[in-house]
């Protein structure tokens, strides 16, 4: 009669070992086209090969925990005329938790044997899937996976403080009311930082925010809307630019205010920042010189930030203007009539607006106004 080669699969992940499990027919059987004769184990799963053809299993070459490898030959089937498939095998139980008897254990291959023993587990408390109720490498998989249950994320409460309480409850509520939109402009802070250089020698050197309030302060006198309030039947445009500074303080931000800030030169401006900064961090400020703010400047940047977009948060006003770090880079820049590339200080400006008070337009307007000013020869 012919003989056919039964043989093990010719793919095999590197680095993995394989071995006969079990034989699920023996010598004499008749076996059907692609029925499974032998399961096959590794480290990590258990498969079976098919018979290739039907007929009678005429002899095993490979014992039960031998290894093997790709493409060796495991079995050989007798086939031919007068030999028949077996009957189809009854539909496979679903599987339920079974007692084992020291039968049962014996059917077990070494990779299931070995992952029941690493974890400690009852064979007869999982439920088997394999054929014969046999319990395979991937039933105890899977029993493991559903005994881990959700992992747990480690975490404490901590109590909110009065004043994120309040910071909460003022973003919340600005973001409810105004329609928030940001545009961007980039500005170049060559001068701003040459006259900061020009200064030292002769009292105090104005802080980069300093600056940034006096261009605010140009920017605020173009577009007067960005310093005021909507109100439903009509815009309040504030006189005194009130130009309200984000501190970053211990458990939050506090909003110390420059009341009048149109008002003051660069130097004045500088001195009233840091003193109001100093007062801010040492928790000393006095109700007036944390109220009537109308306008609002964030430097995030002192922090690292690139870019950002603050909200608006107090007295709802219109905008509120956020500063980037200051950072050195490659700009193309037009000289003499000619373009070249040269290293500047620049630094991204945003403007957040009330949308029902500010449009695109004012937007940018304030923005090309408070950029031109940092840009321009810088005075007292």
């Amino acid at each position: 009669m012919p003989v056919i080669d039964v043989l093990m699969f010719a793919e095999q992940k590197e680095g993995t070992e394989s071995f006969v499990a079990t034989w699920l027919k023996h010598p004499g059987d008749a076996v059907g086209a692609y029925e499974p004769i032998v399961e096959i184990s590794t480290d990590k799963v258990s498969m079976e090969v098919p018979a290739p053809s039907a007929g009678v299993l005429a002899e095993i070459l490979k014992a039960e925990g031998e290894p093997v490898a790709p493409g060796e030959i495991l079995a050989r089937i007798e086939t031919g005329d007068g030999i028949s498939a077996p009957a189809p095998a009854a539909e496979k139980p679903t599987a339920t938790p079974r007692a084992e008897t020291a039968a049962d254990l014996s059917t077990l291959t070494p990779a299931v044997r070995r992952l029941l023993k690493e974890h400690n587990l009852d064979p007869a408390a999982i439920a088997a899937t394999g054929r014969g109720n046999r319990l395979t490498y991937q039933d105890v998989v899977d029993f493991i996976e559903q005994q881990k249950g959700p992992a747990k994320i480690a975490s404490r409460m901590v109590p909110h403080t009065p004043m994120r309480r309040a910071i909460a409850s003022h973003m919340a509520r600005a973001m409810r009311e105004a329609p928030h939109v940001t545009s961007v402009f980039e500005a170049d802070l060559t001068r701003v930082l040459a006259d900061r250089e020009a200064r030292k020698g002769s009292g105090e050197v104005p802080s980069i925010t300093s600056y940034l309030v006096r261009a605010a302060v140009a920017a605020l006198r173009a577009v007067p809307e960005a310093n005021a309030q909507w109100h439903d039947e009509a815009l309040e445009i504030f006189e005194d630019f009130n130009i309200g500074i984000g501190t970053a303080v211990e458990g939050g931000l506090m909003l110390p205010v420059i009341h009048r800030a149109q008002t003051l030169t660069l130097a004045q401006i500088a001195a009233r920042l840091r003193e109001l900064t100093e007062k801010a961090r040492a928790g000393n400020l006095s109700a007036e010189e944390v109220a009537g703010g109308t306008f609002t400047i964030s430097n995030h940047g002192v922090s690292g930030s690139l870019l950002a977009a603050p909200i608006i948060i107090p007295n709802h006003q219109s905008a509120v203007l956020g500063a980037g770090k200051l950072q050195k880079r490659a700009m193309v820049i037009e000289e003499n009539g000619a373009e070249k590339m040269a290293v500047r200080p620049m630094m991204y400006v945003t403007l957040s607006i009330d949308h029902r008070v500010l449009d695109a337009q004012q937007t940018n307007a304030f923005l090309a106004c408070f950029v031109n000013a940092l840009q321009s020869e810088a005075g007292s």
